[in-house]
């Protein structure tokens, strides 16, 4: 048990999330997860819906598995981990079974018929990628030999039911039956409903599983796929910005950026400079869309005034992918998201939740209006507004979900994404790229931001240059270096050309502060045509006017209120990354 500053605790709030990931499981519908919650209806509510088949599974499955690597939660080896609450272990061992169970004999996921649904039995794309992605992070944390046939049957699948032409693969329609597609029309029309969604997403999970697996069929629909955006879809305009036109989703900013950390990752991984140039400059368009603090709009038509969770964590992992391509300058812009809308946004306070006293009301197997706001703590915002958990204005479509499963799911990806991107690199050069508390193999960090400019580094093991990111609004740094009895204030500081202050040689047992002027500024942002006055302090929101009004995020956050706390950090035994 260590005493660390009480400020944001990455692994802290995956354990938070957990909570709802398992809290959505019925059951009276054998553990499905309930899709949606309505927080303002008075009793709240839970409903059941088609994502509830596949992509619920699979997102879910995936946070599981993040969860566990964050907080040292390993299913069957808990140690007394005062982290894990061994309760999640069989209702994620649950989701598993169905995700397996919902796998058909030709490889695909399909979703089942409920007595009340409106929706038929079918293969649709949205939920293929849900549940491949669970199956790769489920390979890639422990190797199961299930889960990689699984995923082999699956990537085979998606290649053989492809429609192949001599320039271009694609999919004709977003859900395949049993009988095949719906229509040979579309084939003939070479229709491909919305690339970017169908397709275009699929490449992170698929190129992520041929870097697991060596499987080459993945890598080969990712690259068809990347042709089928770039060359032909007409999905990203020539500016980077995104199709408005409605046979592209309106320009749904979940399906874009998606697609753009997959194409980003490609070509990491082919070598492709081109194209890592084609997601930059896409990535700088949506950031003239969204507001520094992490809030983007649904879409560009009667969506965009419904901030995903979704989009805020596909906006995470394009940042970070960009910024490991060597376009460092991004770290800051992570930064400043993870700090701000994604822990914003997660649901920490449920007092206003009313909930029904008894299950009188319920419709069981579809709706249930008991204690939705405990089931659901810890969830990340369906719909939320720039300064409010709740997205309920008399623009778009109104109010709609306040929670979604595929959100709280992501929640825990870009947490994820975050805390294994902290610190980075090898022997050589080790690099502290995010200013937050975590313990890691090579070096611990303990930030105190945004308190005060301070980060403490532990050096666990000998590293030929440690480099660590100094924010850009501080101008200057200072550092302290304590080796046994030795304390030496004003050290050298090397700034290194990418712009991280170097510290070369640091030895096992030696404590380094880092020390800079913490500023604070007022900007106005801007969402969906609205405006926003916001105060920082360093990268951090400590207020914004006017205020949420049915459950404001931001002005009171108490990582913001100083302090100091006990608390167990993790430093996992084994390190594997996306």
């Amino acid at each position: 048990m260590a005493t660390i500053p009480a400020t944001l605790l990455l692994e802290e709030r995956a354990a938070l999330a957990m909570n709802a990931v398992t809290g959505l499981a019925d059951e009276d519908l054998d553990g499905i997860p309930f899709f949606s919650a309505n927080l303002l209806a008075r009793p709240a509510r839970l409903d059941h819906g088609d994502w509830d088949y596949g992509s619920s599974h699979g997102r879910l499955t995936d946070a599981t598995v993040l969860a566990r690597q964050m907080t040292g939660g390993q299913a069957g080896n808990l140690g007394g981990n005062p982290h894990w609450d061994p309760h999640w272990d069989a209702v994620a061992d649950r989701y598993r079974k169905t995700l397996f169970a919902l796998l058909g004999d030709d490889g695909l996921t399909y979703r089942r018929v409920h007595p009340r649904g409106h929706w038929l039995s079918n293969a649709n794309l949205i939920d293929q990628r849900a549940t491949l992605l669970a199956l790769t992070t489920t390979v890639v944390a422990t190797g199961d030999p299930e889960a990689q046939k699984a995923a082999d049957a699956q990537v085979a699948a998606l290649k053989r039911i492809a429609i192949k032409e001599r320039d271009v693969w694609f999919y004709p329609a977003s859900e395949y039956t049993t009988e095949g597609w719906p229509s040979s029309n579309a084939v003939d029309l070479h229709l491909a409903p919305d690339p970017a969604s169908f397709s275009g997403r699929l490449i992170m999970p698929l190129l992520r599983y041929h870097q697991a697996t060596g499987n080459s069929d993945a890598l080969e629909l990712c690259e068809w796929f990347a042709r089928l955006i770039i060359d032909k879809s007409g999905v990203f305009l020539p500016d980077g910005s995104f199709n408005p036109a409605r046979a592209y989703r309106s320009g749904h900013f979940h399906t874009r950026v998606g697609t753009l950390e997959g194409l980003a990752r490609l070509a990491r991984h082919t070598g492709d400079h081109g194209l890592t140039e084609f997601t930059r400059r896409s990535y700088d368009w949506v950031l003239t869309q969204a507001t520094r603090f992490g809030w983007t709009p649904g879409d560009l038509a009667d969506q965009r005034y419904e901030h995903e969770t979704c989009s805020l964590v596909d906006l995470i992992g394009l940042g970070t992918t960009l910024a490991g391509n060597g376009l460092t300058s991004y770290w800051s812009v992570v930064e400043r998201f993870v700090r701000n809308h994604l822990a914003a946004s997660q649901l920490r306070d449920v007092s206003w939740v009313e909930s029904a006293p008894d299950r009188s009301g319920d419709e069981p197997g579809w709706r249930t209006y008991v204690d939705v706001g405990g089931r659901v703590l810890g969830a990340f915002c369906g719909y939320g507004a720039p300064n409010d958990y709740v997205s309920d204005v008399p623009l778009g479509r109104g109010h709609t979900n306040d929670v979604q499963a595929c959100c709280v799911g992501s929640g825990v990806r870009g947490l994820f994404w975050a805390w294994n991107s902290i610190i980075t690199g090898d022997a050589d050069v080790t690099r502290v790229n995010l200013l937050l508390t975590r313990a890691h193999h090579a070096v611990d960090v303990v930030s105190h931001l945004p308190v005060e400019g301070k980060v403490e580094l532990h050096i666990n093991e000998p590293v030929e240059e440690l480099r660590v990111r100094i924010p850009e609004w501080a101008g200057y740094a200072r550092l302290t270096l304590n080796r046994g009895d030795e304390t030496r204030t004003g050290a050298e500081r090397i700034w290194a050309p990418d712009g991280y202050l170097a510290i070369p040689q640091p030895q096992p047992g030696e404590r380094i502060t880092v020390t800079f002027p913490m500023v604070e500024q007022s900007t106005t942002e801007f969402a969906a045509g609205n405006e926003f006055r916001t105060t920082w302090r360093g990268d951090d929101v400590v207020a914004i006017d006017p205020p949420g009004r049915s459950r404001p995020m931001y002005g009171d956050r108490p990582e913001h209120a100083g302090g100091l706390r006990d608390y167990e950090l993790h430093r996992p035994e084994t390190e594997w990354s996306w």
